[in-house]
């Protein structure tokens, strides 16, 4: 009696796990995600300078660092996982983009001044599947002429800028509801 109560056991552990193999892979993991209470992973990434936060141009940029600032967001967004990559190199930041860009929900990007002169960051972003949120803390359009214009805009999936810090918190609210 027994083994049949095993073998009836085993064998609906393995429909669930087919079922739920299929469930994940037919809503695309973001879907089953939020169903399933899992953790969605979003990855913030700055480019030049921003490492300076909180110390340059306070007038501009405030005078909060960006690690500050990031541990607030974890909290407010407790459910999400945050990712955060800084670097001041062009090379690095589309090797990261290029690295995450097929497996999570979402990229904030605040590329800096490679937002006004970086055709490879463009590229880098229209070839990736996640979607990319283009981030400033300052409004560029109140500033220098040569800041209005973005290359990354147009292949990104939307953008925020001139809300200070709080444009990041903005941006994870638009993929989150995505």
């Amino acid at each position: 009696m027994s083994k049949i109560v095993l073998s009836i056991f085993f064998m609906t552990l393995c429909i669930y796990l087919m079922f739920f193999d299929f469930f994940i892979w037919l809503t695309n993991y973001t879907f089953a995600a939020c169903l399933l209470n899992l953790s969605m992973v979003i990855t913030i990434i700055n480019g030049p300078n921003l490492n300076l936060l909180g110390l340059r141009e306070k007038g501009i940029y405030g005078d909060q660092s960006f690690e500050d600032y990031l541990k607030l967001l974890r909290e407010k967004f407790s459910g999400v996982q945050i990712n955060y990559f800084q670097s001041n190199h062009e090379g690095e930041l589309i090797d990261k983009i290029h690295e995450i860009g097929f497996s999570g929900e979402g990229i904030v990007l605040n590329a800096g001044a490679f937002t006004h002169t970086s055709v490879a960051l463009a590229d880098a972003i229209a070839a990736i599947k996640s979607p990319v949120v283009e981030v400033h803390i300052s409004n560029v359009f109140k500033r220098e002429s040569f800041r209005h214009h973005s290359f990354i805009s147009p292949v990104c999936f939307g953008s925020i800028s001139g809300f200070g810090l709080d444009s990041y918190r903005l941006a994870i609210q638009s993929l989150l509801k995505d």
